[in-house]
This record gives C-alpha cells, structure tokens and sequence, in this order.
C-alpha cells in the first residue's frame, strides 16, 4: 500500500519567534497542539478537522488559525491532498501586540479578505526577504510592517480574552504543572491522581476533557515543543533529543513528524539558513 502523499518545508523568518511551513498533503494528522499561534490559508483542496470550537471544514481560500494549546487534527476530504501555508509566532508576539497575555483566537476557520490580503503579502515579503543574498534591514522593515498588520487585524476581528474554566487551578492544572515542570521525570498514572486526589479514570477522563489529550500524549507534545526551542537555540539533534527526554533520536523524528509534519532536521536547517 502506498503511503500517503506529503511534503513540508519549514523556512525561518527575520525573528527568532517566527516560522513558517508549506505543506502540501494526503497525511491524516492524529490529535496534536502547537506551542505557537499559527495563521495560514488553505491554497487549494479541502480538509475537516477536530479544533477547540469543535468539527470544521475549510475550502481553498479560507484561512487556518489555532491557538496555542489547542488540539487539532486534520484529514482531506474526498480523499485528495490539499496544500497550505501557514505562519507560526510565539505567544509573546500577540501579548506584545495586544499589551496582555491572555488572548486567544476566537475561530479555527476565518473568511476575512482583509486579514487574507495582509497574510499574502507577508508571506511573499518573507519568501522575497529569504532569497535575498543579504539581509538587509529595508527587507526586514518591509516583513515587519506586514506582521505587524497580520497581528493587528487578527486583534481587532479575531481574539478575545478566553473565559477562565473550572479546572484553571485545580486538580487537573496540578497535574499538568507536573508534567511540564518535569518531562524527564515521568510519573505514573497513580501518582498522578493521587496528586489530584481523583480516581484514575476519573483524572483520565477530566485532563482529556480539559486539553483534549491524555497525560501520556499531552507530555509528549510538551517533548517536542521542548526540542524545537533547543534546536533553535543551536543544540544538536541528539541533544535536544535528550533533554527533551527523548530515548533516542529516531524517538524524537517520529514524533516531530507526526505533530509538526517536518523533521527535526528540516527544522534545525531552516534555522541555519
């Protein structure tokens, strides 16, 4: 049986904070998160996909958003690949933006022409500013100006202050600081409910509820978004393989190309670029 079709390229931007991926696909994405805000357009083909807000679809020309967090998964429809291009930033990005930290994007699915002709235009301004021989800071002003309108429409007709859940500070948030605090130390599920004094089951099925995943791979999204911040940072691939918590290497490519679609390797190559 032949594998489904897909090809992505990751290509850095003039900000440490700031990437973007082509991906043209057959793949159906499992349930996965970004630790980034990601913006994009569906260039052509269609797909349905699990999100925050619920089931949706989206048809060449809607534009793509999700927040940082959220789970997601993505499938073609009619069984054809469809090609997208989306922009990822850091949370710190759209906090400075809108002076706090706690904003989210309101729809997985947006049709805006507006905020599509701003998103365009950065994406050529950074390709344009990726073939040039030099980085010049004309170049880089023009890319900024075209962020900066990106982030300024999302604000205005896309974001809002999400509402605080029942669970922000209770036993499943304990059990998920523990996670994060300590990807290397990993505890088992007894542990983990008497540290939310639940039921196994019981914590199970609230966490899943809450972030859309189980404790096992809601850590292992967190592996990863570790490894990119140390490849990024210039840690060799082993390295960041290892204090990411990784058993090896191929551990870390596997689960790189499951939720991001790209290698570590492609990553750590646009980073040198």
């Amino acid at each position: 049986m032949t594998a489904p079709w897909h090809q992505c390229r990751v290509a850095r931007s003039p900000w440490p904070g700031v990437h973007s991926v082509r991906t043209e696909s057959e793949r159906h994405f499992g349930r996965h998160w970004h630790d980034t805000f990601g913006i994009g357009v569906l260039e052509w083909g269609a797909q349905r996909s699990a999100s925050g807000r619920g089931e949706v679809d989206a048809r060449a020309g809607d534009l793509l958003a999700c927040n940082p967090g959220e789970v997601h998964d993505g499938r073609p429809l009619d069984g054809h690949a469809r090609r997208w291009r989306m922009v990822h930033f850091e949370r710190e990005l759209l906090a400075a933006a809108a002076g706090r930290d706690d904003i989210e994007l309101t729809r997985p699915v947006i049709c805006d022409p507006l905020l599509q002709s701003a998103l365009h235009q950065l994406l050529g301004r950074l390709e344009a500013w990726r073939a040039k021989d030099a980085d010049t800071a004309l170049e880089r002003l023009a890319c900024e100006e075209s962020l900066a309108a990106v982030l300024g429409r999302l604000l205005q007709a896309h974001a809002s202050v999400p509402p605080i859940g029942p669970d922000a500070h209770g036993p499943v948030a304990r059990v998920r600081e523990r996670l994060a605090d300590e990807l290397l130390s990993v505890p088992s599920l007894d542990e983990l409910a008497a540290l939310a004094q639940l039921g196994k089951y019981q914590l199970l099925r609230r966490f899943t509820r809450v972030h859309g995943l189980p404790p096992h791979a809601w850590l292992l999204q967190q592996r990863v978004a570790r490894a990119r911040g140390a490849i990024r940072a210039g840690a060799s691939l082993s390295q960041a393989a290892a204090d990411a918590g990784f058993a090896d290497q191929s551990h870390m490519t596997r689960a790189f190309a499951r939720q991001l679609g790209f290698t570590p390797g492609a990553w750590q190559r646009a980073q040198a670029q």
